[in-house]
C-alpha cells in the first residue's frame, strides 16, 4: 500500500514547481493595480522608463552574479521579440490604458492574453490544434468583445480597449517566443537579457521624459513603480520560468486562469473600485475558454505529422 501510494504522490520537484507558477501568476494580478498606483506619481513614459531600468539593473546584477554566458546568436531574434513585446510594447501601452481606464475593465481585456498567446505560439510552431481549440479561442475573443462595446454603451471599442488588444497581442509574441527560447536555455535568462539588452532604450525613456513630464512623490506612486520593475516586469517571471520548467507549460498555464479574477479581487480591494455588473461573468467565461484551449492544445500534432 505505501508503495502504491509514494507511486501516486506528487514528487516534490512538482509540487515545488506548481508553487513557484501560482506565485508567478500571483505576481502578475497585481501588475494593473500597482499601475494605477504608479500613474499616481508618474507620467507614462516615465514610468515606463524607469520601470525599465529598475528591472534591467536587477538582471543585470544577477547575470553577472551566475556567470551567464551571453546566449547565442541565433537567440536574439527571439529576445528582440520578447524586448519588443514584454519589456515596452505591454508596459507602455497597458500604461496609456490604465490612465483611461478602469483596473478592472482592463482585466477582463487583457483576460484574453493566455488565448492569443496559445495562438501564436501554434502558428510560430506550425502545429494544428484541433477545431475545439480555435472555436474556444474565438469564443473567448467574442465574449471579451461584447462586454467592451457593452462598456462604451454600443459606441464600439474605444481608445483604451484599442491599446489593451495591441498590448495583448504584442505581448503574446513576447511571451510565445520567450517559450521557445525556454526549451534551450534557463527560462529566468530570457526575460534577464531581454531585460538588459533594453537597458539603453529605457534608460534615455526615463531621462528624456523625466525632463518633460511632471513627477509627483507620493508613497502610492514609489510603491507603484517598485512593484512594477522589481516584481512584474523580472521577479515574476523568474519564479514563473522556473514553475514552467518544473511542471511544464501546459500545467502552469492552467495556473494562469485564475489571473483577471485575482486582478479585479485587488481593483476592488487595493483601489476602491465598482464592478462592472459583466466584469465577473466575462471573465469567468474567458477563464471557461482558455481551460477548453489548454485542454485542446495538448491534442495539437506539428504540421505534416
Amino acid at each position: 500500500m505505501s508503495a502504491q501510494n509514494s507511486a501516486i504522490a506528487p514528487s516534490p520537484v512538482a509540487v515545488g514547481g506548481t508553487v513557484q507558477a501560482a506565485l508567478g501568476t500571483l505576481c502578475f494580478s497585481f501588475t494593473f493595480p500597482a499601475t494605477t498606483w504608479a500613474l499616481e506619481g508618474f507620467g507614462p513614459w516615465t514610468l515606463t522608463g524607469l520601470r525599465g531600468v529598475l528591472a534591467g539593473l536587477l538582471a543585470a546584477a544577477c547575470l553577472v552574479a551566475s556567470g551567464a554566458k551571453v546566449p547565442l546568436r541565433a537567440a536574439w531574434p527571439g529576445l528582440a521579440a520578447v524586448v519588443a513585446g514584454c519589456v515596452i510594447g505591454f508596459p507602455v501601452l497597458s500604461t496609456f490604458a490604465l490612465r483611461i481606464s478602469s483596473t478592472a475593465h482592463s482585466a477582463v481585456v487583457i483576460g484574453l492574453l493566455p488565448l492569443a498567446t496559445a495562438a501564436v505560439a501554434a502558428l510560430r510552431a506550425g502545429s494544428r490544434p484541433p477545431r475545439a481549440f480555435w472555436l474556444a479561442a474565438l469564443a473567448g475573443a467574442a465574449a471579451v468583445l461584447a462586454f467592451t462595446v457593452r462598456q462604451s454603451h454600443g459606441a464600439g471599442l474605444g481608445t483604451a480597449d484599442l491599446y489593451l488588444l495591441g498590448a495583448l497581442l504584442i505581448c503574446a509574441v513576447g511571451y510565445a517566443e520567450g517559450g521557445r527560447l525556454s526549451r534551450t536555455m534557463p527560462g529566468w535568462q530570457v526575460i534577464a537579457w531581454s531585460l538588459a539588452a533594453a537597458l539603453p532604450v529605457t534608460a534615455a525613456t526615463g531621462a528624456l521624459a523625466l525632463a518633460a513630464e511632471p513627477v509627483h512623490w507620493s508613497l502610492h506612486g514609489v510603491t507603484g513603480l517598485a512593484y512594477l520593475g522589481a516584481v512584474s516586469q523580472f521577479g515574476g517571471f523568474v519564479v514563473w520560468y522556473r514553475g514552467m520548467a518544473a511542471i511544464g507549460v501546459p500545467r502552469a498555464s492552467q495556473l494562469q486562469l485564475v489571473q483577471p479574477l485575482l486582478t479585479l479581487c485587488w481593483a476592488v480591494l487595493l483601489l476602491g473600485e465598482r464592478l462592472p455588473g459583466a466584469a465577473v461573468p466575462t471573465a469567468l467565461a474567458v477563464v471557461a475558454c482558455i481551460a477548453v484551449t489548454q485542454r485542446a492544445g495538448n491534442a495539437a500534432r506539428p504540421a505534416g505529422s
